[in-house]
């Protein structure tokens, strides 16, 4: 019996791929793990399909490979100096994502400008970019500043010049037709604030409105007007946020529902916001200090029923943001503390020209105090807000 030697025994290498009975999908053995292997443009490309469950693999496979496919295609006709709007914008927005400066409302923002802007363009995403005239652009403009607010004008502008930017990147085109639309200058609106007393009835029409959610409307308005907060930090203000001894809420910054510039900020609570707060603990004692303060995250509905009941002009959550401020002001308190409050980065900028009139009254009623001693001290005019109301605590 022949005796065969070990040194001529040659160890068979273990198969690592194997077809897996499908064009372009084959499997890694020692793992189970499928792989897209595909050609395209005489390139291969082989990735992984993240999944060892045949089914789920042909699914992704479908898909892996038509995306690669119409990528190939889009880089041949880019070369050949072709580009539909609709590739533009698929960058812009694909940088837009990626963008990790923009907060997430910006990000949407820009996404619903570019709906808008297909939506009063007919044709436009099929339109090659090289056909886009300055006198469509014009054309557009013309029209569509008719149909919306200054600012949704000017930004919507703005997104279509980004995405024609991008073709100049290209090479596709050498200039950009949308920089001959201008820009729509845009006013500030007009605040048109309930007074003292207009505001207490306002007030008692929400809470008495019947509703399973009326005190706690009513709360929110409170809320938002004693502390000047947006809406979406209020919804989660909790009661560990609620500081008694020091006399201040905080405001905690988060990048989806918290404050608008995602941080940390102190927000003083006035004597009125002092005494809601007192209310609330003592109405709901056994809460977590986990457990948001407001129990209902908008009103909008309540307040223009009681708006209208009132005879008072609508206001939204974010006019109860300009009142905190307006009161501020009138009380005395100056606009860059305001500022602070809430939660401005600029300096006091924006607080300046959206309140610089009432410094300006303020100004002039406090001048009427200044003497030499020749003339008598004109008397002040002005009321404060616990004179005109009666009691600043009640509402």
């Amino acid at each position: 019996m022949a005796v065969v030697k070990k040194s001529k025994l040659k160890r068979q290498p273990a198969k690592l791929w194997s077809k897996a009975g499908f064009t372009n999908l084959v499997r890694y053995e020692p793992a189970g793990v499928y792989f897209a292997r595909i050609r395209v443009q005489g390139k291969l490309i082989r990735r992984s399909l993240k999944t060892t469950v045949l089914s789920v693999a042909k699914l992704r496979l479908s898909d892996f490979e038509k995306s690669h496919r119409q990528a190939a295609e889009r880089q041949t006709d880019a070369k050949q100096g072709k580009m539909p709007f609709s590739e533009a914008m698929r960058i812009l927005r694909s940088r837009l994502d990626g963008d990790a400066t923009l907060k997430p409302l910006s990000r949407s923002y820009y996404d619903q400008r570019l709906v808008a802007l297909v939506k009063s363009w007919p044709g436009l995403e099929q339109k090659d970019v090289r056909t886009i005239a300055k006198s469509d652009c014009l054309d557009w403009a013309a029209k569509f500043a008719k149909a919306t607010c200054a600012s949704a004008f000017n930004n919507t502008v703005s997104v279509l010049r980004r995405a024609l930017d991008i073709a100049i990147e290209l090479g596709i085109r050498y200039d950009n037709p949308a920089t001959a639309i201008k820009r729509v200058s845009v006013h500030p609106k007009a605040l048109r604030l309930p007074e003292f007393t207009q505001f207490t009835r306002f007030l008692q029409t929400v809470e008495s409105a019947g509703g399973r959610d009326s005190r706690k409307c009513a709360d929110l308005v409170r809320f938002l007007a004693f502390g000047g907060f947006r809406i979406s930090e209020a919804a989660n203000v909790t009661w560990a946020d609620c500081n008694f001894t020091k006399g201040e809420i905080t405001v905690r910054g988060d990048v989806v529902t918290g404050t608008k510039n995602s941080e940390v900020r102190k927000v003083p609570m006035i004597a009125d916001m002092v005494t809601l707060l007192n209310r609330l603990r003592q109405q709901r004692p056994d809460e977590g200090q986990d457990v948001r303060v407001m129990q209902v995250k908008e009103c909008q509905k309540s307040m223009e029923r009681a708006a209208k009941l009132v005879g008072m002009p609508r206001i939204t959550h974010h006019d109860l943001r300009h009142l905190f401020a307006t009161r501020c002001i009138e009380a005395g308190v100056d606009i860059p503390t305001v500022s602070r409050w809430l939660g401005h980065k600029d300096g006091g900028a924006l607080a300046m020209k959206t309140y610089g009139h009432l410094r300006d009254e303020h100004s002039v009623n406090m001048a009427k105090k200044v003497t030499f001693g020749t003339a008598t001290p004109q008397p002040d005019t002005t009321t404060t807000p616990r004179d005109a109301s009666g009691s600043g605590s009640h509402v």
